[in-house]
């Protein structure tokens, strides 16, 4: 390396946040493709999602995480549990909040991150500035600087991607110089069928209201070539109650048909490769608070409560 290259800084970024701020909206912006599903409900993420972006100077891996809340049932507490194992991961913390949100972050969220604050270098990114007035966006950020929690403050809009080369640069400065830890054309390392799984359950949130996508979760129980070229998935849409598995499938299965055409329009965008797609759906009795399920969904691991 001469003495003028830039050195190469990688590092752990943890994307922090209250439900429905739009990070993964931010996430998939900065690495220029959809990777972490997208809703307009709050608590779509539940698990942790991790994005790489390689610039010819840094490598940043983001760690989506699920919106910070109180947690009110042991899948929420789990995923409490994921927020607080990225923290510990992370080389730099990155928390989202909404302009419209002002100047108050939710008790939650600032016990998880105000013990840090003398530890790991904390970030701050309005987000939806372009929505919010501009004479507001300067009075805000002093309101949030005066925590005394944020190294930096940097406004942006997830949504339009506006300002996010500023955040980069904010983000960069902040990280290890190290070698790149993964292959600079690889985005994620999580394996397709956690991709497939997320996109049919953001399809179950788009087209279903009040408690019922909350009641769902999704298992890939099969995923093969076929000898014709096409993918074959078949996957457990899980509900809690008989009266979701009726909503779910619709009259003459008419619902679980439009979330299957439109997961398989999507999947197959984001695989390249022609899909055929079975749905079933089956009931898990209260899985939302049973720790077999969540082992068996992917949500708790092994050994670990």
């Amino acid at each position: 390396m001469s003495s003028s290259a830039v050195p190469l800084k990688t590092g752990y970024v943890a994307l922090m946040g209250e439900p429905n701020v739009g990070k993964s909206t931010l996430l998939n912006a900065l690495l220029g493709q959809k990777i972490s599903i997208v809703t307009s409900k709050p608590q779509t993420t539940r698990q942790r999602v991790l994005g790489i972006l390689t610039l010819p100077d840094v490598q940043i891996i983001f760690l989506d995480t699920p919106g910070i809340l109180r947690p009110k049932y042991l899948l929420q507490e789990t995923m409490m549990r994921t927020a607080r194992r990225v923290l510990d991961d992370a080389d730099v913390i990155l928390v989202l909040t909404d302009a419209e949100k002002g100047s108050s972050l939710s008790e939650a969220l600032l016990e998880l991150i105000e013990p840090l604050r003398d530890r790991k270098p904390i970030l701050l990114a309005i987000n939806k500035v372009d929505v919010f007035p501009r004479d507001r966006v300067l009075p805000l950020i002093a309101a949030l600087s005066e925590t005394g929690i944020f190294k930096e403050i940097v406004p942006v809009s997830a949504l339009k991607a506006e300002n996010l080369d500023r955040l980069l640069d904010a983000l960069k400065a902040y990280l290890p110089e190290h070698p790149a830890l993964y292959p600079g054309d690889l985005v994620s390392e999580q394996p397709e069928r956690f991709f497939v799984a997320e996109i049919i359950r953001e399809k179950i949130f788009e087209l279903f209201h009040d408690e019922v996508p909350y009641s769902t979760a999704v298992e890939i129980r099969e995923y093969k070539e076929r000898e014709e070229g096409k993918t074959y998935i078949s996957a457990d849409i899980v509900v809690e109650r008989e009266s979701q598995k009726g909503i779910l499938i619709g009259k003459q299965g008419a619902a679980l048909k439009t979330v299957g055409q439109r997961a398989r329009k999507d999947i197959e965008e984001f695989t390249g490769r022609q899909v055929f797609l079975d749905l079933f759906v089956k009931v898990g009795e209260q899985w939302r608070k049973s720790e077999s399920w969540m082992r068996r969904l992917g949500y708790m691991e092994e050994g670990k409560g």
